[in-house]
């Protein structure tokens, strides 16, 4: 059958997406998978929807080493809203406070950023897709529910302040696997004591792994074949030690 699904050596890798804001990552390995007919394509960590930049999509038996690319440090561009709390920590979310906002200074808020560095533990946030007993928390979210969740290990290298317009703040970060940034974003509202959520975040880079290097979805998606565009394993690992 002309349409059926092949397999290839030369599928056997990663392929560097700088995914748009909209799709959620699974759209993504979806889009790759039907477009390209690959029987088996992964993720190598997770963007939230709003999100855009450093999606690391897993070909063929690049599958096998999802764990190693999911352990890696990332780094982040973006930008955190003061005086607005929403639900979901980010722009995603429904208005649940507002404050004024028109007294805090650049100087307030690098310090609470510097404040973040390091080691610390850090309350996941009810939108998320940790489970709880088996159930995603953002299925108990979605109705009303507010469960108890255990604190998660991060560390951050990295927290700066970029360019401050007020309410926005523009800022880079560099952290371990697991770190949400929109929670950074609302605890450094909270801390501000005006509230804050994010409203745009880009990844961009995993380990050695940069956005500079990835092609566009629909780059991607407008491509014959991705010859030349994947990166074989031996290449990956080294980056990926």
């Amino acid at each position: 059958m002309a349409n059926a699904p092949f397999t290839s050596p030369g599928l056997d890798g990663l392929l560097l997406v700088d995914k748009p804001s909209g799709p959620t990552s699974h759209d993504v390995v979806a889009q790759i998978r039907r477009r390209f007919r690959i029987p088996k394509v992964g993720h190598g960590g997770t963007l939230d929807p709003m999100a855009t930049g450093l999606l690391v999509i897993l070909l063929g038996k690049g599958t096998k080493i999802s764990d190693r690319v999911m352990g890696h440090d990332k780094t982040y561009e973006g930008v955190l809203r003061l005086g607005i709390e929403t639900d979901s920590q980010d722009a995603d979310g429904q208005v649940v406070a507002e404050r004024d906002a028109a007294g805090i200074s650049a100087e307030q808020v690098v310090a609470q950023m510097k404040a973040r560095l390091g080691d610390q533990m850090q309350m996941p946030p009810m939108v998320s897709a940790i489970k709880i007993k088996g159930v995603p928390l953002y299925k108990l979210a979605r109705k009303g529910e507010t469960v108890e969740r255990p604190p998660k290990l991060i560390h951050v290298y990295r927290f700066d302040l970029l360019d401050f317009a007020p309410p926005d703040v523009r800022f880079s970060v560099a952290c371990t696997k697991g770190t949400y940034v929109r929670t950074l974003a609302h605890d450094v509202g909270q801390s501000l004591g005006v509230g804050a959520h994010l409203v745009q975040l880009r990844r961009t880079k995993i380990g050695q792994l940069d956005v500079a290097r990835a092609a566009t979805l629909d780059e991607l998606l407008e491509c014959p074949s991705l010859e030349g565009r994947i990166i074989p394993l031996a290449a990956a690992l080294p980056l990926l030690a």
